[in-house]
């Protein structure tokens, strides 16, 4: 009779919950995501990577500005990061943000989170960076308990269903599964919040939540400067993730774009921005007994939360705007266009070129009023 209790249960389940609901949660918890984060080089006593005022002059963003609050979503407790923040804003110029100056918030979704050393290091690079963007945005920070599906769908409705954010980010990803569409309604909103996910680093290859058509996807390029900060040169990403999802229909906004090939599937990315980890971001870390605390971070896990501040300082970074903007006569005044570089040998799928593209979307950002 033991061995027979599970299988009435499951009978049960299936009984009372409709069939496809039943599936989707069965596969969607196996779910595991990973942040797609890259270490460049050694960690340094000073910052060696690219810093604030750097990327705002190469993507023509202003020094100062943001509304509401962004949400970025991770895994694990980071009990250092209040004061990793405040460390990273003193060395570049920026404002504090601080829990007691309303600018930072940490919500656990649940008590007695452990902490994980490569969670806690996205989640540096998330919330200094959305900072160094917005700097007049409040910064929420939720941990979900683990990195598990449900667990991150968890964090996400928290986000959501508050009225002050206006953007979430979400800087990791997985496999994709044949009933991921059933969980496009968690990256809705009554009000005007944009999703925002990483690609992936892994090359060719779609991921969840990027492939979400309710999500906007930020893929990778490699943005060479100047000594004087200009850009000399941005190209595709090697490692920048995309192509056509196996699962979701594609989005309203991409049918009316005309994506070639795409086949009534959802393209990603959608946008685009630096990645490459050899032209990484600077980004403090607190180790705890080394002087060295300053790292170089790259891969499409820096775009998502700097793409959310970018809607923060605008509110109009949403997918419809894009793709309007990008099929517009002055598609130049919104995107920069990434017209060489590939993530991959599979011809179409693989290379960047004129207008859209499978590795870097629409472009990378040159305004934030879309």
């Amino acid at each position: 009779m033991k061995k027979l209790f599970p299988i009435i249960a499951a009978l049960a389940i299936i009984a009372i919950v409709p069939w496809h609901h039943a599936q989707a949660a069965y596969r969607f918890s196996q779910f595991k995501a990973r942040p797609p984060i890259h270490i460049f080089g050694k960690t340094s006593a000073a910052p060696r990577g690219l810093s604030p005022q750097a990327i705002k002059q190469a993507y023509n963003l202003p020094a100062t500005g943001g509304h509401g609050t962004i949400a970025i979503i991770g895994a694990y407790d980071d009990k250092t990061i209040e004061s990793d923040l405040n460390a990273f804003s003193k060395q570049f110029g920026l404002s504090p943000c601080t829990s007691a100056n309303g600018c930072f918030e940490k919500h656990l979704m649940a008590a007695g989170t452990a902490t994980n050393s490569g969670w806690a290091l996205e989640t540096s690079l998330d919330v200094e960076w959305s900072h160094a963007i917005a700097p007049n945005a409040k910064i929420l920070l939720i941990a979900a308990k683990t990195p598990s599906g449900p667990n991150l769908l968890g964090a996400i409705d928290y986000a959501r269903n508050r009225a002050d954010v206006v953007a979430v980010s979400m800087s990791w990803g997985g496999a994709e599964s044949p009933d991921q569409a059933l969980l496009d309604s968690h990256f809705v909103s009554t009000r005007s919040v944009a999703f925002f996910a990483s690609s992936g680093d892994s090359g060719y290859g779609v991921s969840w939540p990027a492939s979400s058509k309710n999500v906007i996807a930020v893929g990778g390029t490699s943005l060479a400067l100047s000594s004087t900060g200009s850009v000399l040169a941005e190209t595709a990403w090697r490692g920048s993730g995309g192509g056509v999802s196996a699962y979701e229909p594609e989005a309203v906004w991409q049918k009316q774009y005309s994506i070639p090939k795409a086949n009534g599937h959802r393209a990603v990315p959608d946008v685009s921005y630096n990645a490459d980890p050899a032209t990484g971001f600077s980004v403090y870390r607190s180790t705890g007994t080394s002087k060295n605390n300053w790292y170089v971070l790259g891969g499409t896990s820096a775009g998502a939360p700097q793409w959310a501040a970018i809607h923060s300082l605008g509110l109009s970074a949403l997918p419809a705007n894009l793709y309007s903007d990008k099929a517009s006569a002055a598609n130049g005044k919104y995107f920069r266009d990434i017209v060489s570089g590939s993530n991959g040998g599979c011809a179409y799928f693989c290379d960047a070129r004129r207008r859209y593209d499978y590795v870097t979307g629409l472009g990378s950002p040159l305004t934030t009023k879309f």
